[in-house]
């Protein structure tokens, strides 16, 4: 059976009536995509992606608690693998620095330890320098000066652990199970510790102060590093805020004490014309008191006085 020229133009009027509700119906979608402002969300999102210096701060003071209060097991565990880490971060900066010929593109590269310990959740006894005090200072429960001493102590012996055992594993590497004398990258280690041991010990108290001075730039920097990270909350954002300053205090060789324990023991397994007391006094003990004041004093207590702790506004008259 024919369709009547009547049917055609009812089907043709119901398909077009049916194009006209689709796109009536796309217009009004897109309309409510204005009125409930999903665009404008999508780029709250994108603002988001940075934290304004009085939140982050308020990170810094949670993550000190949880921090002082974590168990002794999960200390150590994250101690020690955040020094292994880094020491073979230190390890490869000195390969790349010894088979180019340029400092700075090992100081580039020497980061990447940095970050993936930060965005593995381990710690390094130079962060926790400047956050665990911040607990206390906030009057957290729980939070007291010999938690602060216990979770430093802690943190010590971990990054220590893991960085003496990737210098083993180096020093195994450099020489062939210490069959053969150590390669350029095993000689450099070796020179990196004699200079400075000996080398600040031969300027006696002014060797020590210097030593002081760049244990404290080191935190400065470091630290800095690590709050930087709580600024962003993407890993691309994190990762970008804390290569800077790391690159900064590597590049001008300021000392961090959890590279040294790495740096010192692989030297004097390689050959390096120094002691384990002359590494102790005249490097890794400085350095430790240097990383707490330039951590502690120009990062903690600064941002948590000023950002966290603010002074009431001036009044105008």
């Amino acid at each position: 059976m024919q369709a009547s020229s009547g049917d055609h133009v009812r089907r043709a009027g119901c398909e077009e009536s049916g194009h006209a509700r689709w796109h009536a119906g796309c217009i009004s979608g897109a309309d409510a995509l204005i009125r409930n402002r999903a665009i404008p969300r999508v780029q709250q999102e994108f603002r988001m992606a940075y934290l304004a210096p009085v939140e982050f701060v308020t990170k810094m003071v949670d993550a000190g608690e949880s921090k002082l209060l974590m168990s002794t097991r999960d200390t150590l565990i994250r101690a020690y693998m955040a020094g292994a880490i880094l020491a073979l971060a230190a390890a490869f900066a000195v390969t790349v620095t010894v088979n180019t010929g340029n400092p700075l593109v090992g100081a580039l590269l020497f980061p990447v330890g940095f970050c993936l310990l930060y965005l593995l959740g381990f710690d390094l006894l130079t962060g926790v320098f400047t956050l665990v005090p911040l607990a206390v200072l906030d009057k957290r429960p729980g939070a007291n000066w010999s938690g602060v001493m216990r979770n430093w102590s802690l943190v010590f012996v971990g990054n220590f652990a893991g960085a003496v055992t990737v210098a083993v594993f180096m020093a195994i590497i450099l020489t062939f199970g210490f069959t053969e004398p150590p390669n350029a990258v095993g000689q450099k280690l070796g020179t990196i510790g004699e200079g400075r041991t000996l080398g600040y010990a031969a300027h006696g108290a002014a060797g020590m102060l210097t030593l002081f001075i760049r244990g404290v730039m080191c935190n400065w920097m470091v630290s800095t590093g690590v709050v930087a990270a709580m600024m962003s909350t993407t890993v691309s954002g994190k990762v970008i805020a804390m290569w800077m300053p790391i690159l900064v205090f590597f590049y001008m060789g300021f000392e961090h004490s959890i590279v040294n324990m790495f740096l010192f023991p692989a030297g004097l397994m390689l050959g390096g014309q120094f002691t384990f007391m002359d590494y102790m006094l005249w490097n890794e003990l400085p350095t430790v008191v240097g990383n707490l004041v330039g951590g502690l004093t120009f990062v903690g207590a600064t941002l948590y006085s000023t950002h966290y702790k603010t002074a009431p506004r001036r009044a105008i008259a």
